[in-house]
């Protein structure tokens, strides 16, 4: 069993990058008072009491399942919030939803056209999705690591793994929320701009998100050679520049049942 990765500090890192995307995913959503919600990767819970707060939910269960970022959610449930541990396939255990809200999660789930369809006959009648999910698999910085992945000694530690990303089009997402009866829709691609210190930032924030993936499923000391190479043939493709201008592209959607 691959062990779980997961680090609040090293993803925190650039928290102010990494939240913006939630809250301009937040934007999009209608209020539903009194209403229920569920957000699916929901990590430490500090965001999902916004999503709470903003929505005038009566209830809103926040779900993760990396127990190491649940350990921070403590101190933003009440009033109608709660967190617990679980995976995408028992959702149905839940019961149905006025809004069910992803941001930056579903990118690891295979299989999109069976999770929406999935997550769409989870709404209430007038139900809303809000989902967020990176689309910068192109970037030079996800390409080298599957590159390497590919590489021995990794190849294989990893018994031949390299990472699959399960996110489509915009437009396939446009397309598909269209099949499932969502009447209302918004699906957008959004290039986030964000400016590092220097070009060594790129392997720290990849570090919080993606090799999570890669280091999970290896010897920690291999990983460190992992990451070590990794630096080396990454560097030297990136801009000394300081600040580095680093694109990050997302997908930000929304629709109502």
């Amino acid at each position: 069993m691959a062990r779980s990765a997961w680090s609040p500090a090293q993803y925190e890192r650039f928290r102010d990058e990494r939240s913006q995307p939630f809250f301009d995913l937040l934007a999009m959503v209608a209020r539903c008072p009194g209403g229920r919600v569920i957000d699916l990767g929901c990590g430490t819970g500090e965001l999902t009491r916004e999503l709470h707060r903003t929505t005038g939910a009566l209830e809103t269960v926040g779900v993760d399942n990396s127990e190491t970022m649940l350990a921070g959610s403590a101190p933003f449930a009440g009033n109608g919030l709660r967190f617990e541990a679980g995976d995408i396939g028992r959702l149905a255990e839940q019961g149905r939803f006025d809004l069910v809200f992803s941001n930056a999660a579903l990118q690891w789930v295979a299989g999109h056209e069976t999770l929406f369809a999935y997550l769409t006959g989870l709404l209430n009648p007038g139900g809303q999705l809000a989902i967020q999910v990176p689309a910068n698999h192109d970037h030079i910085s996800h390409i080298v690591a599957h590159n390497l992945a590919r590489e021995e000694p990794f190849r294989t530690a990893l018994d031949g793994y390299v990472r699959h990303v399960p996110v489509q089009a915009p437009e396939w997402y446009a397309q598909e929320l269209d099949r499932l009866g969502l009447g209302e829709q918004s699906v957008r691609l959004q290039v986030y701009v964000h400016h590092l210190a220097s070009r060594d930032e790129v392997v720290e924030w990849v570090k919080g998100t993606l090799l999570t993936d890669y280091q999970r499923r290896m010897p920690a000391e291999l990983y460190g050679h992992f990451l070590a190479r990794y630096r080396e043939v990454l560097l030297p493709q990136l801009d000394d520049a300081r600040p580095f201008f680093y694109p990050f592209k997302r997908i930000l959607m929304w629709a109502r049942r």
